[in-house]
C-alpha cells in the first residue's frame, strides 16, 4: 500500500503535466524542465504508488486506468494548493487564456455574441472555444477537465439552480418558459390553443441525447395523453426553422425564438398543460471556485446574460 507521507508533491506536478499535454516532452516545456527530468520523476511516482500510470503506444503515452481515475482528485487538489497558497489577480490583456464552454445552439445564438463584445473590450490574449452540448450531465466533461464551463438547462443534474452537486458549482443566469410554436399561416396560429387541438396536431421536438420521451412527453402522460412526433432534431434553432416551413408544432424555450432568424415567421402560443420553467443555469467544478481566471470568465457570462437579457426586453 502507497505511504502518501513518502510521496514528493513534485512528482503529482509532473503528472498533471503530462496528463494535460499527453507528452512528455511537451509536458517538459510546460515545466520548464528537460524530457529525461519528466521521464525520472514519472517512474519515481509509478515506483511509489506501485501502479503503472502510463503505457508506451506509436502515438506516445496511454494513461492506465488507474492514472484516469487519479487525474482529476490529482489536478483538483493541485489547483486548491495554488489558490491557496498563491492567489493571483487575473489581468486578462496580460495573461493568455483558453477557454473551452459547452452550450446548446440557442444558448450560444444568446449568449456568445454579448460575451464576445465583453472579451474584446480589453482585447484580451483568448481563445474561446464553444463546443456543442449533447447531453443533461456535464458532470463528467467538468471533471476531467473537457470543459471549463456548462451552460444550459440540467434540471435533473441540479434541482435546486443555487447550489450544485457536491463537486459542480450552479449559478442562474436567466429563465423562461415554454410555448408552442408554429408557421404563421398555420390553422392553430389565431386561435387560443387547447389540449385536443396540440394533441391532434403533428409536432418534432428537440432532443440533444436522442431520448424518446422528455418533458412534454412526461406532462402529457400525466394527463393521460399523447402527442405524435414525427421528427427529432438534436438543436432547437434547427427545430424552429422547421416549424417557420411546414405544419409541425415544436415546444420551444421563449427565449430561442430571437436567436432563430425566423422569428417574424412564428407564431408562440401557450401550451394547454403546465410545464415548469425554464432555467438556463452556468456550471463549473468546485475546483475552479476561487480561481481567479475563472472567476473572471464567470463573471464575464453573468454579465453577457444580464446584456442579453435587456436586449430581448427592449
Amino acid at each position: 500500500m502507497p505511504d502518501f507521507r513518502t510521496i514528493d508533491l513534485n512528482l503529482l506536478r509532473v503528472f498533471d503535466a503530462v496528463m494535460s499535454e499527453g507528452s512528455a516532452t511537451r509536458a517538459a516545456g510546460a515545466l520548464g524542465a528537460t524530457q529525461p527530468g519528466v521521464s525520472q520523476a514519472l517512474r519515481r511516482l509509478r515506483e511509489a504508488l506501485g501502479e503503472e500510470l502510463f503505457t508506451r503506444t506509436p502515438q506516445g503515452l496511454k494513461p492506465t486506468a488507474q492514472a484516469e481515475r487519479l487525474w482529476p482528485q490529482v489536478r483538483g487538489a493541485l489547483a486548491v494548493l495554488r489558490d491557496a497558497i498563491a492567489p493571483e489577480h487575473y489581468d486578462p490583456q496580460r495573461d493568455p487564456a483558453s477557454w473551452r464552454l459547452l452550450m446548446t445552439d440557442a444558448t450560444a445564438a444568446r449568449l456568445v455574441p454579448p460575451l464576445v463584445a465583453a472579451l474584446e473590450s480589453p482585447a484580451a490574449p483568448i481563445d474561446l472555444r464553444v463546443l456543442p452540448l449533447l447531453t443533461r450531465d456535464p458532470g463528467p466533461a467538468l471533471e476531467t477537465g473537457d470543459a471549463d464551463l456548462a451552460l444550459g438547462v440540467f434540471a435533473g443534474l441540479t434541482p435546486d439552480p443555487a447550489c450544485g452537486s457536491a463537486t459542480v458549482r450552479s449559478l442562474p443566469l436567466y429563465q423562461t418558459r415554454y410555448v408552442c410554436v408554429m408557421r404563421g399561416g398555420h390553422a392553430l396560429a389565431h386561435c387560443a390553443l387547447d389540449l385536443d387541438a396540440f394533441c391532434a396536431a403533428r409536432h418534432l421536438k428537440v432532443s440533444f441525447a436522442g431520448r424518446l420521451r422528455g418533458q412534454v412527453d412526461q406532462a402529457l402522460a400525466a394527463l393521460g395523453r399523447a402527442r405524435r412526433v414525427v421528427l427529432t432534431v438534436g438543436q432547437y434553432i434547427t427545430a424552429a426553422r422547421v416549424a417557420a416551413q411546414s405544419d409541425l408544432l415544436a415546444v420551444l424555450p421563449e427565449s430561442v425564438l430571437t436567436a432563430t432568424g425566423c422569428r417574424e415567421r412564428l407564431a408562440a402560443r401557450e401550451l394547454p398543460f403546465a410545464l415548469p420553467p425554464v432555467q438556463v443555469a452556468m456550471l463549473w467544478h468546485q475546483r475552479h471556485d476561487a480561481h481567479p481566471a475563472h472567476r473572471w470568465l464567470r463573471e464575464r457570462v453573468q454579465a453577457a446574460a444580464a446584456a442579453a437579457g435587456a436586449a430581448v426586453s427592449r
